[in-house]
């Protein structure tokens, strides 16, 4: 199956030192060929992608335990931030209708009672081969 297929995927981003720090995302394919995820331009994901856009991606549950005997997929990552991030937020939306509705409140009230960065921002990938 491949990787684009799964409800939850373990990303794991750098650190400068080089150190893993792994994160369970919901992903979608995009027509292009690759594919993404949303999340918020303040996070850690964020900076730790602008400053190394290497990760990696392996199949998983929803807490992040990654599936037994599942292989490891190497990527490049770009942020996109307003209009560009539209794309892949529409397309995490079509293949998780059920749970973005569900999480539709708890991003109204971060929009309203958090002093975030309410940019929205997508995390696009190419997958290597």
């Amino acid at each position: 199956m491949p990787v684009t297929d799964e409800t939850y995927l373990l990303l794991t981003t750098f650190r400068k030192s080089g150190e893993g720090v792994p994160t369970a995302i919901w992903i979608a394919a995009l027509p292009d060929g690759s594919c993404g995820f949303t999340t918020e331009a303040s996070s850690g994901k964020v900076k730790r992608i602008r400053n190394n856009p290497a990760v990696t991606l392996q199949p998983c549950d929803l807490r992040g335990k990654v599936k037994e005997g599942s292989a490891v997929t190497h990527a490049t990552a770009e942020v996109l931030l307003g209009d560009a991030a539209k794309e892949v937020r529409a397309a995490i939306h079509r293949k998780h209708s059920v749970m973005t509705k569900f999480f539709v409140f708890s991003d109204l009230y971060r929009r309203l009672f958090r002093k975030a960065d309410t940019t929205e921002c997508a995390i696009r990938m190419v997958l290597q081969p």
